[in-house]
Parts: structure tokens; sequence; C-alpha cells
């Protein structure tokens, strides 16, 4: 089955069980004729990136794989994946495998297209020639990278995340399989669900959110909400990791027409400077930022809630904070700092980095270094 989402920018997807086999049509469709293939590591060893190759060389398409690249990629991975690219004169990318193997995907495509470092690209914008075409493929359920016009990059060195957006960076094509999704371990099931719990929490409330971002927003929780609890221990049937997989799309689609807040803010200097994992830091950071926000966004959590078919009670954001932690329990994330090795002598140089955290400026409740504290110091066991 093929689709688009009704309004704003939107690849053209193909979905369901199977429809990786479908990744050399979608190819085809778009006149492609020689594609590198982003895979990590693990989605090689799983023989994933082999059946998507597999797809595109029966389609008469001249593929290559690449997968010089980890967990969180760096400009240099994108720089070498744009020098894999132009090796094989290729004329698109396909991401295939978790958030990683899409943005190394795009972040090749940027530097294709326009040369330089991918810091010359930090904001909107700022390639001055369309990417080559762009396909997706994810195998885990939580990026929302596949819905986005943006790749996240690590600046070498300091591992500040570069986030770098084009029009023509949305992937063409998607490919959402959800048969692929529980190959993954069972960690990275729950980190990447639990980020997409966020991004849908998240956009229900920042201040751009709009009428069309609510809409996903909404859709995605109450998707979430039904499939996260189940994937995280093993209790789920493919109509559940459909479910996972289409809230995921949803949140990310989200994003692409609202933004993100504190949580993320003061999730990213944990994994820049502890390696806890995205996901992970924000089973920390969400359900506090949460409570924080009550102030301002009880009415947003309550609509939340109650598009998920939840009661809110008297107290949404203490509701809806509270079984956030209870899906972090189940899902055997960390549920505070000290599970994470941070301690309160980090607290304020990890305050400092979060305020300056660009997704921090879109929180409901006004967001600086005293709010981070706060909410890291309500994050210690």
């Amino acid at each position: 089955m093929t689709w688009r989402l009704p309004s704003g920018p939107s690849p053209a997807v193909r979905s369901g069980v199977g429809s990786l086999e479908e990744l050399g049509e979608a190819a085809g469709d778009l006149g492609l004729r020689r594609v590198l293939v982003t895979s990590d590591p693990g989605i090689v060893a799983a023989g994933i990136a082999g059946q998507a190759l597999e797809s595109l060389r029966d389609a008469g398409i001249v593929a290559e794989p690449f997968s010089d690249f980890g967990e969180n990629p760096t400009e240099s991975d994108a720089a070498r994946a744009a020098d894999a690219a132009r090796s094989m004169d290729a004329d698109a990318l396909a991401g295939v495998g978790g958030g990683s193997s899409l943005d190394v995907a795009k972040g090749g495509a940027f530097l294709l297209a326009g040369g330089g470092r991918m810091e010359d690209y930090r904001g909107y914008g700022k390639c001055p020639h369309p990417l080559p075409p762009l396909i997706g493929v994810p195998t885990t359920a939580g990026t929302g990278s596949e819905a986005q016009s943006y790749a996240l990059i690590s600046r070498d060195g300091d591992h500040q995340k570069l986030a770098c957006g084009a029009p023509t960076a949305m992937f063409r094509a998607v490919i959402l399989d959800p048969a692929l999704l529980p190959s993954a371990p069972r960690k990275v099931i729950a980190a990447t669900g639990f980020d997409a719990v966020a991004h849908a929490v998240e956009t229900a409330v920042t201040s751009d959110r709009t009428d069309e971002s609510l809409v996903l927003s909404h859709r995605a929780f109450a998707f979430l909400s039904r499939a996260f609890p189940r994937v995280v221990t093993g209790d789920a049937d493919p109509a559940t990791w459909e479910e996972m997989q289409l809230g995921a799309f949803l949140a990310g689609a989200a994003i692409e027409r609202s933004m993100l807040g504190a949580a993320h803010a003061c999730a990213n200097p944990l994994t820049r400077r502890f390696d806890v994992a995205h996901g992970r830091a924000l089973a920390i950071t969400l359900p506090r930022v949460v409570r924080w926000n009550a102030p301002s966004a009880e009415d947003a959590y309550r609509d939340l809630l109650q598009a998920a078919g939840m009661s809110s009670g008297a107290d949404p954001a203490e509701t809806l904070a509270s079984l956030l932690e209870s899906w972090v329990t189940r899902a055997g994330l960390p549920p505070d700092l000290g599970a994470a090795s941070v301690y309160v002598d980090d607290l304020p140089s990890l305050a400092e980095e979060a305020a300056r955290e660009w997704t921090g400026r879109f929180n409901p409740r006004v967001f600086d270094a005293g709010g981070a504290l706060a909410v890291y110091r309500s994050s210690i066991a």
C-alpha cells in the first residue's frame, strides 16, 4: 500500500509486512540507477541490508553498501558516506536501519550537493543545491527521521548535535515494513520506542505547535500508548508492531510541523557527556519535564491523554508523568540519573549545556539554566 500524509511535506510511503521487497520498485519509480545504501553494522549482520541491496539489484539498479559509521554519526561519518557515493557515481542514497543509518544517508547527500562540512548546513535551507533523491527504510520505531527534512549529525570534537535541514532532505520514498522491527535487540527497542513517545509528548505542547501538528501528535500518542508497553515486554503481535511503527512516523511528522522541548534539551548533554543513549536519557528527563511544565501545559497534557482514550484526572501533568514512569519501569530503562552514573556535582555544568540546546527555546514554560537544574535535581534518586 502506498500513501502520503494528506497535508504538508511527506514522502511517498509504502507500508505493510514484506514491503522491504518493494524497495527496488520504489527506486525505479523515482528513475534511480545507482544507489548507495547506508546501514549500520548491526543491520548488515542481521541480513536486512543484504535484502535491501538484493531488491535494488533485482530491479536493475546498481547498489553498493556503506556501513563505516557508529551509533551517533559524526561529520566525518557523513563525509565518508559522501566519498563512497562519489566513488560509485551514485545518483541517490538509501538509508536502511535505525536513525543513524537514515541520518548518514541525509548527511552524505548534503555534502554531495554542496560540499564543505556538515556544520556549514546547520539550520535550515543552507545548502545551495537540491540534495540527490533519498529513500528511507527505518528498522526501528523511534527517531522519526523518515518523516523529517533534517539530518542530525554530531560535530567532530565536542559531539554537539547539528540539525541540518533542507526541503530536499525529506525522503522521497519511505518503506515502513513492521516485520523489520522485532529483529532489534530488546534494549534498542525500548530506547528508540521511548524516543518516539517523547516526540509525541513534546510536540503536543511545544510553543510552535499548530492545529496540523497537534492532530499528528495526538494520533501518534494514541498508537504508541497501546503499542509501546507491549513491544518492550515481547507481548506484541504484527498489528502492534505496525502501530508502533506508524506512531513513530506520525510523531516524526509532528516534529517537522512543530518542534521539541526541554526534555530533549536536557537529554542531549547526557548523551554527549556521559554516553547515555538518547532514548535512555529521555526516559530520565521526560517525566520530570512534564511535571515541571505543569503550570504552562496542563490543558495540553489533558488533551493528549484524552486523545488516547485515557482519563487525565485532576492533575493531567502528574497523570501523564506517572504513566511515563510506569513505561520506563516496564521497559527496563534508567529511572533516574543515578542509574546513569550522573551525580549532584555534575548538574550545574549539565544545566548550562541544556540551556544552550535549541529545542529548549520552544518549551511551553520558559526554559533556562535554572529550569534545567530543577529538572536534573528532580532526577537524582
